[in-house]
């Protein structure tokens, strides 16, 4: 990556990330992907706690912990000594951002909390992550990203009809609140360009899980139900969804009136589908499906994915293989495209580990990964003498008193 430093769109910013698991840590990622130099604070022992979850990837990360923890420094501090909160604080008053998710409570009594930090720091941009309305009755309660799925209704609307209610294959709801905040984050940034002060931004699982319910939650309200669920299908376009070959399956997305009869005349060669008055349009189709996708799914089944991916193609209709995930990952659409990098990485065989690049692009440039996933600690004398000016000595005696 050929991205010079001062480039980087958020180049000479700070974040200091108190935060762990997934949303914060996600949100803190997004920020050091754009160019913030990013301080992960952490446990001297036991670090995040997802450096403990998953495939082990040498001595101190996981994939888990490494796919929400590029672009980021490790300091290490035990925030229950008293010399572990000063530093804490003497490094928040050195930047612009402050993410934490602690327990409700938990910054204040550790003299981190927004007001405490702020009074030294009046610029400072402070993200607060928690499970529910900091202001409300739920307040203490901890925020977990497959309760509030089930909560926000998510796991109502995922799924098949007649089966049980089902929870998205990834943790949409931390994924989504950690990019909600970083566009907070982003947004307090710019406004402090005219203002010259910070802000308080406070994030909500249950908030943001809710808004993922997008239209489906409209519909629901406007319904006075909750709305069918549909599976691989879409609740108002047919055919439209993941369809079976002779040979696996394949998705296909008719989207209008013009492509469904290109779609019977041209591929599955059914020109009666394409006159019949029952499936004229959308609307009539979508009310019809129950007649109209045993044929379409007879016609499909016996042709195999590359004739009718390459038929679909030629009709214009929007088509692609269901890849398996390890097999999406080593496509030539996602290696050419730079989305997968080789980060060296001392302790494994190989001498790498593969990490995810950001999938931003400025000026035809994909944002870089600056810094692997790091190591417990790999940061924390670099960063404590080159901010705060520490001495060697001084960083002994930290260490030796378990500090750092």
């Amino acid at each position: 990556m050929s991205t010079e430093p001062d480039r980087l769109p958020l180049a000479g910013v700070r974040v200091l990330d108190f935060s762990r698991i997934l949303a914060g840590p996600w949100s803190a990622m997004v920020l050091g992907d754009l160019g913030a130099e990013v301080i992960k604070v952490e446990h001297p022992q036991r670090g995040d706690d997802t450096r403990d979850w998953g495939v082990r990837i040498g001595k101190t990360e996981t994939a888990y912990f490494n796919s929400v923890n590029r672009n980021k420094r490790s300091v290490t501090l035990d925030l229950q000594t008293a010399e572990g909160r000063r530093i804490a604080q003497d490094l928040a008053q050195t930047c612009d951002v402050v993410v934490q998710n602690f327990k409700f409570g938990g910054a204040e009594k550790l003299g981190l909390g927004y007001e405490q930090l702020r009074a030294h720091n009046d610029r400072l941009i402070y993200c607060s992550i928690s499970g529910y309305d900091r202001s409300g009755p739920e307040a203490s309660r901890p925020g977990y990203d497959l309760v509030v799925q089930g909560e926000a209704g998510l796991m109502a609307l995922n799924g098949e009809a007649n089966r049980p209610p089902l929870k998205f294959g990834v943790a949409a709801v931390d994924l989504f609140t950690g990019m909600y905040a970083a566009q907070a984050m982003l947004a307090a940034l710019f406004e402090r360009e005219r203002t010259q002060r910070g802000r308080h931004i406070e994030m909500a699982l249950f908030d943001c899980g809710l808004m993922i319910t997008a239209y489906y939650g409209l519909e629901a309200l406007v319904m006075g139900e909750d709305p069918p669920r549909y599976g691989n299908a879409h609740p108002s376009i047919v055919p439209y969804g993941v369809f079976d070959a002779a040979d696996g399956p394949l998705v296909i997305t008719v989207g209008n009136t013009s492509q469904y009869e290109r779609f019977c005349r041209e591929v599955i060669e059914r020109p009666d589908l394409a006159s019949d008055e029952r499936y004229a349009t959308n609307i009539l189709r979508s009310q019809h499906r129950a007649t109209l996708l045993p044929e379409i799914t007879r016609e499909l089944g016996s042709r195999s994915r590359a004739w009718l991916l390459e038929r679909l193609a030629q009709a214009g209709i929007p088509c692609g293989e269901v890849a398996g995930l390890r097999e999406a990952l080593l496509s030539p659409r996602a290696t050419d495209a730079g989305l997968v990098t080789q980060q060296p990485h001392p302790h494994t065989a190989s001498g790498s580990t593969p990490v995810l690049a950001p999938p931003w692009r400025f000026d035809g440039e994909r944002m870089p990964v600056r810094h692997a996933p790091p190591q417990l600690g790999e940061g924390t004398q670099d960063v404590l003498q080159e901010v705060l000016g520490y001495s060697p000595q001084e960083l002994a005696d930290l260490r030796r008193n378990g500090v750092i």
